[in-house]
């Protein structure tokens, strides 16, 4: 019994107009927000016989797959592989770790 009113043309005409602005709004938000996407990530590890990254590495005092990913710009899985790497060859020590997580510190030497 009853059911959704009939709007009127005046009605209709305001409705229109005021979807027509937020499409609008849409549009630029959508031009304003592709040039952000544009950052790059990269997929392969730093090379571990480099001296340079090795001496960065030992400047940090904790070495976390975040920290490394963050430092150069690098996927999280790709800095696992890289601290694992590291620690085969000595350059950092395991403190402490889980399957979600390993935190490293550098050893001086």
């Amino acid at each position: 019994m009853g059911g959704k009113k009939k709007l009127g043309l005046k009605q209709m005409e305001r409705m229109q107009d005021k979807k027509d602005e937020e499409d609008k709004g849409k549009d630029k938000k959508k031009e304003k927000a592709a040039p952000s996407k544009e950052r790059r990530i990269g997929v392969i590890a730093p090379d571990v016989k480099n001296e340079k990254i090795v001496s960065e590495i030992k400047k940090m005092n904790v070495l976390t797959p975040y920290a490394v990913a963050s430092r150069f710009s690098i996927r999280i899985s790709a800095a696992k592989d890289f601290l694992e790497q590291l620690e085969e060859n000595g350059a950092i020590q395991l403190v402490s770790g889980s399957h979600n997580i390993k935190i490293y510190k550098p050893i001086a030497g």
